[in-house]
């Protein structure tokens, strides 16, 4: 199945119903779907890595257990979601600041690698965004031409209202035809617009089965997350949250090393789930996973709205290892 800012974000699986809520919250855009307090059944996606980095696709469910706030649940599914199409949702930044530095350029590079690696069933859509609601320049289509024309046409202006925006994605992808979808954020990361707080993205995030992957557009790709501001923090902490990874560059070779290994991800997930019980009080759960020694990393999402998982009377068959989460 299932380096400017790119985001993606993977939802709905086939054959898995997903009950899902809109919620409005004050002086923020409306419509901004989480997973719903009632929800059905918590579907999670992940991606191991082993030790050169690369994704492994071989793994076997006695390698894997499933734990929620540190308790071991019973999981009713697992299995390999390789190679599926994918409904692309790309969120382009039009704000002035993507003028400097060859920002648009770079968004422009990154959006053709993507295009280039597309699958057979691979759909986009192109949203753009600045001190406004994010505007639809292409709806949904396998033409990757249209995207292309549409990306040249875009000329920076305005301020940046990132947070708005990124909020009403999840929705906005549903659109697509595929049932795995990914949304991509192209921006340099600086929100001066918003009506959303840093505190409002990360609760609506909390809610929500995407896993997102930032690309931030820094001229210096080698400083840490934290090194390059407020903004690239956040962005590192809604990559942790969804199950992404945070990568920084804009040279056109470090976008393509990004989107080859961003592909290599979505192509090489695993599935695994379970129904929760409907018992006890309805409130963030986090979410890890414990896995077999020849795992280095896996990306996964940090947790899920709703009640009570149904417990585990063992970790059955997976050996002793380190707990792994979202890195």
């Amino acid at each position: 199945m299932r380096r400017l800012l790119i985001a993606f974000a993977l939802a709905a699986i086939p054959g898995v119903a997903h009950a899902q809520a809109v919620e409005t919250l004050p002086d923020a855009p409306p419509q901004t779907l989480t997973d719903s307090v009632s929800v059905s059944y918590v579907m999670i996606p992940f991606t191991v890595l082993g030790s050169k980095g690369a994704p492994l696709t071989d793994l076997k469910q006695k390698e894997v257990a499933l734990l929620v706030d540190g308790v071991p649940v019973k999981s009713d599914m697992f299995e390999p979601s390789q190679n599926e199409p994918v409904s692309f949702t790309i969120l382009l930044d039009g704000s002035g600041s993507m003028a400097l530095a060859g920002k648009m350029d770079a968004a422009r590079s990154a959006v053709a690698a993507l295009l280039a690696r597309r699958k057979p069933g691979d759909d986009y859509s192109l949203w753009l965004f600045s001190d406004d609601e994010a505007k639809e320049l292409v709806p949904f289509t396998e033409d990757s031409s249209a995207i292309t024309r549409a990306m040249r046409t875009v000329q920076p202006f305005g301020k940046t209202a990132f947070f708005d925006a990124l909020a009403t994605m999840p929705e906005r992808s549903r659109l697509g035809r595929n049932t795995t979808r990914a949304i991509i954020l192209l921006s340099d990361g600086l929100d001066n617009a918003s009506k959303l707080t840093r505190a409002d993205i990360a609760g609506r995030l909390e809610g929500v089965s995407i896993p997102i992957y930032p690309l931030g557009l820094r001229e210096d790709a080698t400083a840490g997350a934290k090194e390059q501001g407020a903004e690239i923090e956040l962005l590192a902490y809604v990559a942790q949250l969804t199950g992404g990874k945070l990568s920084l560059g804009i040279e056109p070779v470090q976008l393509a090393s990004a989107v080859d290994a961003l592909e290599h991800n979505l192509r090489a997930q695993y599935l695994i789930g379970f129904t929760p019980t409907g018992k006890g009080a309805v409130k963030y759960r986090r979410i890890s996973l414990q896995l077999a020694g020849r795992v280095r990393a896996v990306r996964v999402r940090a947790g899920y709205r709703g009640t009570e998982p149904p417990v585990a009377t063992a970790l059955a068959r997976v050996k002793p290892k380190q707990r792994k989460e979202g890195k």
